[in-house]
């Protein structure tokens, strides 16, 4: 078997049909198998695997067990020299899956190969990475991120190497993400603790430490309509998504970085509660503003409460 793609789905019926779809018009030469793990959607994507894609492997979980642990389960069952992880919101263009493949075996050193991804208007999607020091995570995805130095989240996004130039990378972003099956099987499988977010950051990590190329590989192109599951649920994307950051901070920076990171990420978000707080007051858009308010209180209680302890699991 040449290649597994393993793609974890929640409540995305659409979107998987097309990135199915995409996948089978488009298929590379040699044996290939398509493993999907269900992550107990109420939308009908089972039925709807089962009845327009006899070909596919469906795990159906009874519960959401996360993006990391649903992976692992796709992974323990999978048998390519390759295996790829394909968000169900992505859709593949052209010979994406044989340029990969035949690229990963023309550079046996390479570990990790990710492809160029792309917007759906076909803008390119920035997917590729250097490994987050703290004052980038102090900056990066918060009401600071407008105030950060350029050359600072410049560096991180690699913005100073141009798109279309394969290139070593320190990670790349996991809604494409293919790794060699030797790699793999010498640095373990996905980290789950992390429950999502943040786990192909580490999961990357591992396989530079133990000798590995990171390749980001632009003639391999996939579009991406980012972000469509876990935006159903703001509350808790915003809650995975920190949490996993202050996570991956103590497990490579150690406890006191962690801490100093959770505290200002704390002070965030009770900052954006005065601001929409005091828009609330003012009349405007007292909607938004209460969903919002709902939100961001739901996070600070995860923050105050049970933060540190689930970093130290």
């Amino acid at each position: 078997m040449d290649l597994s793609i393993l793609i974890v789905n929640w409540n995305v019926r659409d979107l998987l049909r097309r990135c199915l779809h995409s996948i089978l018009v488009n298929l590379p030469p040699g044996e290939l198998e398509i493993i999907v793990v269900d992550n107990g959607s109420t939308d009908g994507s089972g039925e709807m695997i089962r009845a327009e894609f006899p070909r596919v492997h469906l795990i159906a979980n009874a519960e959401n067990r996360g993006f990391t642990a649903a992976n692992n389960q796709g992974l323990a069952v999978s048998r390519g020299r390759y295996v790829l992880l394909l968000n169900p919101d992505t859709e593949v263009v052209g010979d994406a899956l044989a340029a990969m493949v035949a690229f990963a075996d023309a550079h046996p050193d390479v570990g990790v190969v990710g492809p160029q991804l792309l917007n759906p208007d076909g803008t390119v999607q920035s997917s590729r990475r250097r490994f987050p020091t703290l004052a980038t995570a102090l900056f990066e995805s918060t009401w600071l991120q407008p105030y950060a130095p350029r050359r600072l989240l410049g560096r991180y996004y690699v913005l100073d190497r141009p798109d279309d130039e394969v290139q070593d990378v320190d990670w790349v972003t996991g809604a494409a993400l293919m790794a060699r099956r030797e790699a793999i099987e010498q640095v373990g499988p996905l980290d789950e603790g992390f429950f999502m977010y943040s786990e192909e950051l580490d999961w990357c990590r591992r396989f530079r430490e133990a000798g590995w190329r990171v390749v980001y590989l632009p003639t391999a192109r996939m579009i991406h309509h980012e972000g469509k599951s876990s935006e159903q649920v703001l509350p808790a994307r915003h809650i995975h998504f920190q949490s996993s950051k202050v996570r991956y901070f103590r497990k490579y920076h150690g406890p006191v970085a962690a801490e100093i990171l959770r505290l200002i990420l704390l002070g965030n978000y009770l900052w954006q509660i005065g601001l929409e707080g005091t828009k609330w007051l003012l009349g405007h858009k007292r909607a938004l503003r209460a969903e919002r308010l709902s939100a961001y209180r739901q996070v600070v209680r995860a923050m105050s409460r049970s933060f540190s302890h689930q970093q130290r699991k």
